[in-house]
């Protein structure tokens, strides 16, 4: 036996027949249609009236989940196309202040707006999953190290509900990490925007973020992956990223200017990330000398995201045609704002004209040649100039050196022909233009140069000078002892050689002429002479 369809022509017939089943559907479906509105309004309605009641029940149910203190100032939910929940002022507290410096007690989390929307259906999945949760004014403060078991066990408990979200979008966003160490400022990161995604416990998150840097100013544009949460140890969380600084301008810090862009790379955990980086700043210059110079650098720095505190290994830098090494520390000090700077500089076979056209105001530099340098340096944070914080100690050698002073250069051959006996030719203006070689102690220190020992040499003369020098170029004061190859009397020609042969016995020792010499004036008007 079998069944076959009607034809067609046959249905629309009896369909044309009965016309009062199809007026039928047609006024089931309009009550249906009239029933669903009036049930989505009376939902509607039934929700807008219990959003008070609703409000308080997630306040008590939020309190139980984290055994903690909750308040929220606002909250509305309305359905369309799925739920939609929007609320301002979320505070959830912890057992003590993270962050006593502040008045009144602070939450370890703040949110000043947050909305999200979330499809019935995603609501009953396993885990449950919401779109994108949109939050402004966030603010976390970190509890000081021995309390934040706290942030720990609030952590595990919000495990405890099963949810990802598959987007989160947060704006003007504080961190706060605080510390119980006396005198010392919590640290803080202004984030302008997050985006994170598939936000779950357990599971590493992709990032996008903004930070905002106060000094210098400017934004760090920064994406990678972030966790998973480590809660025994949240300085074990992984982190790895790459970031970009553009358009920073050095001259939000006092003392120095230009233009500085950033790149670079990063890995690791919080409590140790490691950096590889380079800098750029065309027109770096310090105040002391407005002298615009390219500045290049190279480093791979090791970070403590938990404090701030960053560990320089190596540093290397290209000024003009010059480079240098450095090794150290930047790190926050306590009752102070700011961080101290703490380096070991190493300067090997540089240009000495390229560190004084950085440093030194005269122009063009006083001295070419080239040196070796080995100096620490210290600069501490404060609102002053970076010449009256900048403090250096250490060594220098400088070798092949010649003066650009005239004067100074010609001073400078004369003593050298004078101290060789060739006193005819000083006299004459003989252009030699001697090398000088100079080396020894240094320390600089509210822009004055100090040489506690300081050794200058060139052909027939060696000087041993202490002194200082400024570097705005305004003063010259070294006083020493110069030993020179010639006898006094051969040093000048004349009846004044002759004279002064009775008492060339009085200078010689060992074989060699010895005399108190000095150097005074500025680097325009230099005065050199005997120091008797």
């Amino acid at each position: 036996m079998s069944f076959s369809p009607p034809p067609l022509a046959s249905l629309r017939a009896k369909t044309l027949n009965n016309p009062g089943r199809s007026h039928g559907w047609y006024w089931i479906i309009c009550v249906l249609l009239v029933i669903g509105i009036g049930l989505a309004i009376s939902i509607r309605i039934v929700i807008a009236r219990a959003q008070p009641i609703l409000r308080g029940k997630i306040v008590e149910t939020l309190s139980a989940r984290f055994n903690s203190r909750v308040e929220l100032g606002d909250l509305h939910v309305w359905i369309d196309d799925g739920l939609h929940v929007q609320g301002k002022e979320l505070k959830i507290f912890g057992l003590t202040d993270p962050n006593p410096l502040e008045p009144g007690v602070q939450p370890l989390i703040y949110i000043g707006t947050f909305q999200f929307h979330s499809t019935v259906r995603s609501l009953f999945r396993e885990p449950m999953h919401v779109g994108t949760v949109y939050v402004s004014g966030l603010t976390m403060n970190i509890p000081p190290k021995g309390d934040r078991q706290q942030m720990i066990d609030l952590h595990q408990r919000s495990a405890k509900t099963r949810l990802i979200v598959d987007q989160f979008v947060c704006t003007d966003a504080n961190l706060i990490i605080n510390t119980a160490k006396p005198g010392k400022q919590p640290l803080e990161f202004d984030i302008k925007t997050l985006r994170m995604k598939e936000v779950g416990a357990g599971q590493p998150m992709p990032f996008e973020a903004t930070l905002v840097n106060p000094k210098p100013l400017g934004d760090i544009k920064s994406t990678g992956m972030f966790g998973p949460l480590n809660e025994e140890n949240v300085r074990d969380t992984a982190v790895k990223g790459s970031y970009s600084f553009t358009n920073a301008n050095l001259g939000t810090l006092n003392g120095i200017n230009g233009i500085l862009s950033s790149d670079g790379k990063y890995s690791g955990v919080l409590g140790r990330i490691e950096v590889d980086g380079e800098t750029d700043t065309p027109d770096f210059s310090l105040e002391v000398s407005g002298h615009r110079v390219p500045l290049h650098t190279q480093f791979h720095a090791m970070v403590d995201g938990t404090d701030g505190d960053t560990y320089l290994d190596p540093v290397k830098a290209t000024i003009l045609r010059s480079s240098l090494t450095a090794r150290g520390k930047v790190v926050r000090l306590k009752n102070a704002s700011g961080h101290s700077i703490e380096l070991q500089v190493v300067v090997e076979r540089a240009f000495i004209e390229d560190l004084l056209k950085l440093g030194v105001k005269t122009d063009p530099a006083i001295m070419t040649g080239r040196i070796d340098m080995r100096a620490s340096l210290n600069l501490m944070p404060g609102e002053g100039h970076i010449a009256g914080r900048l403090k250096l100690a250490g060594n220098f050698h400088i070798r092949e050196g010649h003066f650009t002073n005239q004067k100074v250069q010609g001073r400078i051959d004369s003593l050298s022909l004078r101290s060789r006996g060739e006193a005819k030719l000083a006299q004459e203006h003989y252009e030699e233009n001697v090398p000088s070689d100079l080396q020894g102690t240094f320390k600089l220190e509210q822009g004055i140069l100090s040489f506690s020992d300081l050794q200058f040499m060139v052909p027939g003369t060696h000087a041993d000078l202490t002194g200082q020098y400024s570097l705005d170029g305004k003063t010259f004061d070294f006083r020493g002892n110069v030993k020179l190859k010639a006898k006094l009397s051969q040093m000048t020609t004349g009846w004044k050689s002759l004279l002064l042969k009775p008492v060339d016995p009085f200078f010689q020792k060992h074989g060699a002429t010895r005399v108190p010499f000095r150097i005074t004036g500025t680097q325009d008007q230099p005065h050199f002479g005997l120091d008797l």
